[in-house]
């Protein structure tokens, strides 16, 4: 296994990988671009990021293709900065981990990677995951919410019941997921070109061998993946401003 690196003194910068076009949305533009509350998603997912000062920087990574961001307000904060994705989730965020591992103040750093459409972040939960970064020995973790619902698992090719699975232990991944910046981008690295199934950076850690820890957060932290989550989002994000 690659040595997880730990130190209450370490610098927490945050990734968001938002090169992708959210397909589900059957919207004009991306989906972080969509506008709720006044502003668009992904305003609100760097200004819910911003409010930690712990927070020392944030790393946007766009498609090469992207002509919106620069158009935004919050592009011109001097805490962000942005660098090109790729195709894939694990592409972005391995782009912009590779950016970061290059800067020396960020040497010993750890990663809040979240989701550019993922706007509802309480600053609790914020707070709570970067607390790991003083625990010993420990490799990371990721915000997430015990599944209350009865999970079904389908039989392949149709949209018939094949079992219910027992949800006991079973929680829904969330973002932000906070790793050690080397050991994350090690891992990443190693479990692409293994060619492994990585659908979040959690399972890239998960490959190489690592538990990372569960921390308990809001069910409220919504991602923003079909038209209908919009409304919701505005509820979620007025109630917070009242």
């Amino acid at each position: 296994m690659i040595n997880p690196i730990t130190s209450s003194a370490a610098p927490i910068v945050a990734l968001i990988p938002a090169a992708g076009i959210g397909s589900r949305m059957n919207a004009d533009c991306p989906k972080q671009y969509l506008s709720v509350a006044g502003k668009t998603i992904i305003e609100h997912t760097i200004d819910a990021l911003l409010r930690s000062p712990d927070v020392q920087l944030i790393v946007v990574a766009l498609s090469a293709e992207d002509d919106y961001f620069q158009h935004l307000d919050i592009a011109k904060d001097p805490r962000v900065v942005t660098v090109i994705g790729g195709k894939e989730r694990a592409d972005s965020v391995l782009s912009g981990l590779n950016y970061l591992i290059k800067q020396p103040e960020y040497d010993n750093a750890w990663v809040l990677v979240h989701d550019a459409a993922r706007p509802c972040l309480h600053l609790d939960d914020l707070n709570t995951i970067i607390q790991l970064v003083t625990k010993n020995d420990c490799c990371g973790g990721i915000l997430a919410a015990p599944v209350r619902d009865t999970m079904k698992r389908g039989t392949a090719g149709t949209q018939n019941i094949s079992h219910t699975v027992e949800r006991e232990a079973l929680w829904h991944a969330l973002t932000p997921q906070f790793f050690p910046l080397e050991l994350l981008r090690n891992c990443l690295d190693k479990a692409l070109k293994e060619n492994a199934v990585i659908t979040d950076e959690a399972s890239a850690l998960e490959h190489c061998g690592y538990q990372p820890i569960l921390v308990s957060g809001r069910a409220d932290n919504l991602k923003v993946t079909r038209p209908e989550d919009l409304a919701l989002a505005e509820f979620y994000l007025s109630r917070m401003k009242s």
